[in-house]
């Protein structure tokens, strides 16, 4: 992975701007689809430093050190990443952090059919994650409706946030609730080790973290993010600003 500094203690630091991992992740996004960056989030870094932030340890983002339950990337977004790669650079000092993926396709089948039937209706919102909102006043926007889950019968896609989606109806929240549990069931947890790197379909892997102690010594948890798109519309490409950088929510909200 080349020579690693140490571990960033503040957002963008861009200290690793230039380092071998660079290549190695957009020729994987490449491979998957085209590398993409989203402007509301990082300011439309293509390359994501998932570390903690001293003084963020509550936030359920990437700056955060607390437990981090089930989600789809971007969740509210109407181009979510098709795919998600972590590329470890260094561990928690404890070595326990775990990142967390769990299928839908295991999922559903621990679930009740007038469940599944309650969570392929468009009843449900999910608020714009705090990472898209950081420069923002007032309450969160939320998108939708939209269903959680979608596709056909025999392979599913998911579109849930444990933390961000919301049911309009008790039926609809008890079947989150019911998903949730599953999820849990069917859990993996995976302690990366330097060097590896998990490739995730966002469609139909949630993933999460659990909690981990930070130190600030430099040292700390330190993961690498990528996102890959299989297509953007064309319309999107022609909106865009910057290469591989998806426009601002404000300019295609509501568009599909």
């Amino acid at each position: 992975m080349g020579e690693l500094p140490k571990t960033p203690q503040a957002h963008e630091a861009h200290i690793l701007d230039g380092h071998p991992t660079n290549g190695t992740l957009m020729l994987v996004a490449d491979l998957l689809g085209s590398l993409t960056g989203y402007q509301d989030e990082k300011a439309g870094a293509l390359f994501h430093d998932v570390h903690p932030v001293r003084g963020e340890e509550a936030r359920i983002e990437n700056s955060g050190s607390v437990a981090f339950d089930f989600h789809t990337e971007n969740v509210h977004h109407p181009l979510r990443p098709d795919y998600l790669g972590l590329l470890c650079l260094r561990q928690d000092h404890d070595q326990i952090a775990a990142t967390r993926v769990s299928s839908v396709r295991d999922a559903l089948p621990l679930l009740t059919d007038d469940e599944v039937a309650e969570l392929r209706k468009p009843q449900f919102h999910s608020l714009y994650p705090t990472s898209f909102t950081r420069n923002t006043t007032g309450p969160r926007p939320s998108a939708g409706p939209h269903p959680v889950i979608f596709g056909p019968a025999d392979r599913p896609f998911m579109r849930f946030n444990s933390h961000n989606t919301q049911g309009d109806h008790p039926q609809a929240r008890a079947a989150l609730r019911s998903l949730a549990t599953a999820l849990e069931r069917v859990c993996r947890d995976l302690v990366l080790a330097p060097g590896d790197l998990v490739v995730l379909d966002n469609h139909v892997v949630v993933h999460g973290r659990t909690a981990f102690t930070p130190r600030y010594d430099g040292q700390d948890r330190w993961l690498r993010r990528f996102y890959s798109l299989r297509s953007a519309p064309l319309w999107a490409q022609r909106m865009m600003r910057h290469p591989r950088v998806l426009p601002a929510m404000t300019e295609i909200r509501g568009v599909v």
